[in-house]
């Protein structure tokens, strides 16, 4: 092989190589599993450089380079770097995950074929409870001996479904309706392939704290498992940048001036000033925005001065 098609050549991950196709197992019946991929770290800072060679030869230069462009928000050299996963996941779950329009996906069709039969069960000790203050999460869970009552109605239900619809099927009733009274939780199969830069944006926001559990443990798997031997400097990047970071607006970093600068005070009148605190400009609760700072705050290890005047 010359010198130009060496630099041609198709870059690989020996650490991506060693796991193609092994299924990582999620939940109690999904999995996800590496079918192809697409460049490297190197493709990144090709990219970056718009040059044919593999970068520059030594590692601390390229690292520098892929987070300064991580750092910097210059998202189009990642997109040179695309994965696709082959993945099992309970419907419900799926209906979040497709919400990602920035993937080309093939599903397993239940129009063509015969739904998968499985489900996704609930043990007895993971009913989860209602947030009250989030309306689309959870906190909490049920004791197992009350989660045990909700364990066996779904059983029940499961295996009325499944006979149902296996009934169906015999009977020649056509697939298409047929599958209409599935619950979500049975599981789909699909084909999902989407380049570096939304992939990390997928997992921004599915591997956060408040993501739905299920669709987190898919989640932390790609990144945990796949990204970080896929490209390893991106994956280092990606968790000091984006997943690890805080982001504070231009009215919280005034806040933090005044409190770096030891101006209580002066903190407390920004935040009456915006109608962050009870009370202010008559609020009955605390304001949303205040308390998403707050927990900032708590982060940084600061307490909120207005706290301390309210006690």
């Amino acid at each position: 092989m010359n010198k130009k098609a060496k630099e041609l050549s198709r870059q690989r991950s020996k650490e991506l190589n060693e796991i193609l196709g092994k299924p990582f197992k999620v939940l109690d019946d999904g999995f996800i599993r590496v079918i192809d991929y697409l460049g490297t770290d190197s493709s990144i800072v090709q990219a970056a450089r718009v040059s044919y060679g593999k970068g520059t030869k030594k590692i601390r230069q390229d690292r520098s380079l892929i987070r300064y462009l991580l750092r910097h928000q210059h998202t189009s050299p990642f997109e040179m770097c695309e994965i696709k996963l082959h993945v099992r996941v309970p419907m419900d779950t799926w209906r979040q995950w497709i919400r990602h329009r920035t993937a080309n996906v093939n599903e397993y069709s239940t129009r063509y074929s015969v739904a998968i039969d499985a489900a996704l069960n609930t043990k007895p000790e993971d009913w989860r409870q209602q947030a009250k203050k989030n309306r689309q999460g959870s906190s909490g869970k049920l004791n197992s001996l009350s989660g045990e009552v909700f364990t066996q109605e779904e059983q029940k239900l499961h295996e009325l479904t499944r006979v149902t619809y296996n009934h169906r099927i015999q009977a020649g009733i056509a697939r298409e309706q047929a599958r209409k009274d599935l619950p979500l939780c049975t599981y789909t199969e699909a084909y999902w392939k989407i380049d570096l830069h939304n992939l990390l944006h997928f997992l921004k926001l599915r591997m956060h704290p408040t993501a739905q559990l299920e669709i987190r443990k898919y989640a932390t798997i790609i990144g945990e498992e796949i990204v970080k031997r896929w490209c390893p400097l991106t994956w280092e990047a990606f968790l000091d940048y984006r997943m690890n970071s805080l982001l504070f607006s231009e009215n919280e970093l005034k806040i933090l001036q005044a409190l770096i600068h030891g101006n209580q005070n002066e903190a407390i009148k920004i935040a009456d000033r915006l109608g962050w605190l009870p009370g202010s400009k008559k609020k009955v609760k605390k304001d949303l925005e205040c308390s998403e700072f707050e927990k900032k705050l708590k982060k940084l290890k600061i307490d909120p001065p207005w706290n301390k005047n309210n006690k």
